[in-house]
């Protein structure tokens, strides 16, 4: 399997397996901390091979440099179904409201596939 697309964004929405992302990101401007971001969404594209297709688990987990949690982790299950090709994508769109910050730094974005750490992103936090 390949991750294809991994972006925090505005906005995003999965409609008859099209993608729509708004105005990705990976840093954050704040006045004064603590702070909140109000509305974020994570958009995840992934590939698989004909030889991948079946039910596989997923967890979004993130973590900053002290490895604290900035929310919950987010898990689920994909079920990759092939329409004749040798390959499928799957999506995942999650949208996180009043995201919390202590002070400035990085949350790493970590994306889990059936309990093996696939890739992540980073997401800067700064004073500005």
């Amino acid at each position: 399997m390949k991750t294809e697309v991994f972006t925090l964004c505005d906005f995003a929405q999965e409609n008859g397996g099209k993608l729509t992302i708004v105005g990705t990101f990976d840093t954050i401007i704040a006045r004064d901390f603590p702070c909140v971001h109000p509305l974020l969404s994570i958009v995840i594209r992934m590939r698989f091979d004909i030889w991948e297709f079946g039910n596989h688990t997923f967890r979004i987990e993130t973590r900053d440099l002290d490895g604290e949690a900035s929310i919950e982790p987010v898990t689920g299950t994909i079920d990759v179904k092939g329409v004749g090709n040798a390959s499928a994508v799957s999506h995942l769109v999650f949208s996180i409201s009043n995201l919390k910050f202590r002070n400035n730094g990085v949350v790493n974005f970590v994306l889990y596939i059936d309990d093996r750490e696939l890739t992540s992103i980073p997401l800067y936090v700064r004073k500005g």
